[in-house]
């Protein structure tokens, strides 16, 4: 086993990691940015290191940098968590030209999973169901349009290279493939450097279904069982749960050998996700699965599997690293009772889960509750990186039990200073539908009004308080109406008058693209600034027709919520605008 580690990662997956080293004897090192030099993550390290600017890129995603800091402190190996460079090849080949363990699977897994085109096609290969659609290198508009025209709509466009939703548009019909494909490509490109699409058939009905495997370097893979994730907004998990919900046996073993399959087929090594996607359309015992993608890294999610497996998972990545076997067979792997996680998150649900900055004056929760946390009482959220404030985790009995413990550690947590989704997940876990198993990808949009409306502040102390209907407010609105929800996507705009139009900062962020300069002249919904916060980009759009004015900004910025980013000034009035009075003018 080693002894010194590094952790090439921030927040609560840091966190999480430093405990089981402290558990297991090894002292750890944390690299950090300028933003995090009192984090939580850094103030529990043995050593810490700080290795340059908030920004990711010119901190976080420096793998030279904590290279040579690994080399310094004389660490064996490098712990990637998730995100950032944990699924990076060319990071994982540096590591080892260093002499430096990867804790993850070979660069060679890494890129095999990498696209998912050419992913999906390997899985065809080693007999894993994949969803129907088009995989192939041929990328021209009339041949994109054909195959969707073959596929039948509704159809997904995927960018190859994509995750956590970005560059995915859904296509009902010819009339705005184009636009939608554009849309997608210049998305890929933004995001990941690569416009490469693929089509897939659009499953009407989904549950989004993994199964955690692992994998060593003597040719031993197991799987882990399944996590149902079908809960989420904007393509990003908010529930996740251990074992999924009314899961057949028999579909659960086929999920599970073809996740065996897709791991040996490409060679790998370590914790991994294979994720499919479940067409629930005509129910569960009837359903079809489908390979949607590979994650060649630890979960977000991997704390529900830990609690129904009674393994620490990363400990077992940590021994699978230092060339230890599996320290168990398929056989004697077994899975008990029920977990359920949620994500505690700084973000306003009633502004379609706008995230929130600042200080958290007051954060606890019950001790009935794992709390995987990334902050404490005292810190503060900040605008660069995700907006995750802990991960709630719970096990018990069954599903019911594990639901009933979920609801009261929720209503017991305490959160002050800033929004949270916590009101969200208690709505979550107190809805009728949630509570009979009836999920699936669609559950949070088609309850969006009911579960983003005020949880009630009567005043009570709930963590005293026993047994009473006000401690049950499902359905309770206090006359309180939930907001519209806001895309994203979309722009956020501040009109003063018929007049002016402000273009309005929705939150902190950094400006990221200006489209236009003082002076242009632009169409209604005219793309003008993009600004990225916590994993989002916001593309804000002009309001109107006219000329803009005033632009306040350029790429780079940082800005404060509610600043003033550009005016758009609408035309001049031409004669037509105002009609003469009847009888005057000239004669």
């Amino acid at each position: 086993m080693f002894r010194k580690l590094l952790i090439a990662n921030r927040g609560e997956i840091a966190c999480r990691i430093i405990r089981t080293c402290q558990r297991l004897g090894i002292h750890t090192v944390a690299v950090h940015s300028d933003a995090d030099t009192r984090a939580l993550f850094v103030r529990m390290a043995d050593e810490a290191y700080n290795i340059g600017p908030p920004p990711s890129a010119q901190s976080y995603l420096r793998g030279d940098t904590i290279i040579a800091v690994a080399q310094k402190t004389g660490a064996e190996a490098i712990h990637p968590g998730y995100g950032f460079l944990s699924e990076n090849a060319e990071f994982a080949e540096a590591c080892a030209a260093a002499g430096i363990v990867f804790v993850g699977p070979t660069p060679e897994a890494i890129r095999a999973m990498a696209l998912k085109g050419a992913a999906k096609s390997l899985m065809e290969t080693a007999g894993v169901p994949v969803t129907p659609g088009y995989h192939g290198a041929a990328q021209d508009e009339q041949t994109l349009l054909s195959q969707a025209r073959e596929i039948g709509y509704p159809v997904l466009i995927k960018a190859v290279a994509g995750g956590g939703g970005k560059g995915m548009r859904r296509v009902d019909d010819d009339s705005i493939f184009m636009e939608l494909l554009a849309s997608a490509q210049a998305e890929g490109r933004s995001s990941f450097g690569d416009d490469r699409v693929l089509i897939e058939k659009y499953i009407e009905v989904p549950r989004h279904i993994e199964i955690q495997l692992f994998a060593d370097s003597h040719g031993n893979v197991v799987h882990l069982f399944e996590r149902d994730c079908s809960l989420q907004r904007r393509h990003q998990k908010v529930i996740e749960e251990a074992p999924a919900p009314g899961l057949p046996d028999a579909m659960r073993a086929a999920m599970g050998d073809a996740a065996v399959r897709a791991a040996k087929a490409i060679g790998y090594r370590g914790a991994g996700t294979i994720e499919f996607i479940v067409d629930v359309s005509k129910g569960i015992d009837s359903a079809k699965f489908y390979f949607m993608e590979m994650n060649t890294r630890l979960q977000v999610e991997h704390p529900v599997t830990e609690m129904i497996t009674g393994l620490d998972l990363v400990e077992w990545q940590l021994r699978v690293a230092a060339g230890e076997p599996l320290p168990k067979t398929q056989s004697d792997l077994t899975l008990t009772g029920h977990a359920i996680e949620a994500r505690l998150y700084a973000e306003d649900p009633e502004a379609d889960f706008m995230p929130a900055t600042g200080p958290l004056t007051r954060l606890s929760f019950p001790a009935t509750v794992r709390a995987d946390s990334a902050v404490e009482q005292g810190d503060e959220v900040s605008v660069f990186y995700d907006p995750m404030i802990s991960k709630l985790i719970v096990h018990g009995r069954d599903r019911d039990d594990a639901l009933t413990k979920m609801r009261d550690a929720l209503i017991r947590t305490r959160v002050e200073g800033l929004r949270t989704n916590l009101g969200f997940l208690r709505r979550i876990v107190s809805n009728t539908d949630f509570r009979a198993g009836n999920i699936d990808t669609g559950f949070i949009g088609r309850h969006i009004e009911s579960l983003t409306a005020p949880w009630p502040d009567l005043g009570l102390d709930t963590e005293t308080s026993g047994p009473s209907p006000w401690n049950d407010p499902t359905g309770f609105r206090l006359n309180l109406p939930s907001a519209a929800p806001v895309d994203l996507r979309r722009m956020t705009v501040t009109t003063d008058d018929h007049s002016t139009s402000d273009v309005i900062a929705p939150m902190p962020g950094l400006v990221v693209a200006v489209h236009v300069r003082d002076g242009d002249v632009v169409e209604k919904n005219t793309p003008l600034i993009v600004l990225e916060a916590m994993k989002i980009q916001m593309t804000l759009k002009a309001p109107r027709a006219g000329t803009v004015t005033g632009l306040m900004v350029s790429v780079g910025d940082q800005v404060k919520e509610k600043t003033v980013l550009a005016t758009t000034l609408p035309p001049s009035p031409g004669p037509s605008d105002h009609p003469l009075p009847q009888g005057e003018g000239n004669v």
